[in-house]
């Protein structure tokens, strides 16, 4: 066969030449984890100077590419036989190929590099869907004080960085396998990555929520907001307070609201965002990443409400909490009329244990509903972590308050004893999607 490009460098005689392209790494036939480290360089090809390099894997019409006649890189695939295809270009466009074949198998559930950093979520070889939440903490890195702890996924040059000793968030993630970075950085300098291999599997919850159409309206970062109320939910028994602020940590992007609620005798104490007067969205998603520190036993109910005034002046409850007392989902309904109502609770078939939920990291809730004209409700369904629960029942929940026209969410905490106790929540990247 005439060779389409001038040999770099010779291999045995039984292994056909590679065209201009020498590949340092991996070897032909190697066995590799992912990511695995490609390096390549190569000399003129067709006689023209090299203006860039890249590769593919197997059949993907994808490739990636850089400039330069050399490549340096991170490259992650799933476990099994693939075949890496390197490539070069020419400044007039002559392009060469070499292909190396290569067999990718789980790496062993260990992490790569000695840290101090405890990674809760996920396990190292974890099976996810996307969104995946990420757990961590850390105290020490090389004999120094953390300040910080971040993480970056496969090759990606791209690091978010949170400053503490903690580290919650949710991660998005093509189907297949990847490495996560978990790192953290010492007062003085140091840095220690622990390397946490894991596999995204494709499934019904790996879009990680609702379809949401590009004509609606989003509104972001309501966490933000200066104009938040704190008020005591008469319709508790006891008593309760709460107390707000924006914080750095833990947050998300950058900044979060803190809940601060002390209770008694099972009190409940209501914070309320009013931020707009849409009278015509039918169609909602709330959106948001909560976060629980230190412990959920003195939390009954967290209670996540929008309210809506209909351009015929009654307000639409889409009222919706876990409930700590059932374990269940639970939606507001009007077993009465409008302008006579009786506001109920109904359970769900789906469960929600707040009790169970993993403290000091992010949760990320989404809510789909929907309403007609006359105020009644349809709950879809609701997304924890990724996971889609559906509940597809329809209520009537319009009441005739004298309301002005407003749109407004509610967050409500509901103490869990019968003498005294606190709780503390973070909200962040809270948002409202309409249509």
């Amino acid at each position: 066969m005439k060779a389409l490009c001038s040999v770099a460098f010779a291999l045995l005689s039984a292994v056909p030449a590679l065209a201009n392209i020498s590949v340092s790494s991996p070897a032909i036939g190697a066995t590799v984890t992912s990511p695995f480290t490609l390096a390549a360089s190569a000399d003129p090809c067709s006689s023209q100077a090299i203006a860039s390099m890249g590769y593919s894997l197997d059949t993907t019409s994808t490739t990636t590419i850089f400039s330069g006649a050399s490549i340096a890189v991170s490259v992650p695939a799933s476990p099994g036989s693939h075949m890496l295809h390197i490539k070069s270009w020419g400044n007039k466009g002559a392009s060469c190929t070499a292909d190396v074949k290569i067999t990718v198998i789980q790496k062993a559930a260990t992490a790569t590099t000695t840290t101090n950093v405890v990674v809760t979520s996920p396990t190292s070889g974890a099976s996810v869907t996307s969104p995946f939440p990420v757990a961590a903490s850390g105290t020490t890195c090389l004999g120094q004080s953390v300040t910080a702890l971040g993480y970056s996924l496969d090759a990606s040059s791209s690091t978010t960085i949170v400053n503490g000793t903690t580290l919650g968030a949710s991660v998005a993630a093509a189907t297949g396998a990847h490495t996560l970075h978990v790192k953290s950085w010492g007062k003085s300098g140091a840095s220690c990555v622990s390397d946490i291999p894991l596999t995204v599997k494709a499934g019904a919850t790996s879009s990680g929520g609702p379809s949401i159409p590009v004509s609606a309206v989003i509104t972001k970062a309501l966490q933000d907001l200066t104009t938040w109320t704190a008020e005591h939910d008469a319709g508790t028994s006891g008593s309760s307070s709460g107390s707000m602020s924006l914080v750095s940590s833990p947050a998300m992007s950058g900044q979060a609201r803190q809940f601060a609620t002390t209770y008694s005798n099972y009190g409940g104490e209501r914070y309320n965002i009013k931020f707009g007067k849409d009278q015509a969205s039918t169609n909602f998603v709330f959106d948001a990443e909560l976060y629980i520190a230190g412990s959920a036993s003195g939390i009954s109910n967290l209670e996540l409400d929008l309210n809506q005034v209909m351009a015929n002046g009654q307000t639409v409850i889409f009222g919706f909490q876990c409930d700590g007392w059932s374990h269940t989902w639970d939606y507001a309904v009007n077993t009465g009329t409008p302008t006579s109502p009786t506001a109920h609770w109904m359970h769900s078939t789906q469960a929600c244990n707040l009790q169970q939920w993993a403290t000091n990291t992010w949760h990320h809730v989404q809510i789909e509903y929907s309403r007609d004209n006359s105020g009644n409700v349809t709950y879809k369904a609701v997304w924890l972590d990724g996971a889609e629960q559906d509940l597809n029942v329809t209520a009537l929940s319009a009441f005739a308050l004298g309301w002005g026209p407003s749109v407004n969410i509610n967050v409500q905490l509901d103490g869990y004893t019968s003498t005294s106790g606190s709780s503390t929540i973070y909200v962040d990247n809270m948002a409202l999607y309409s249509w």
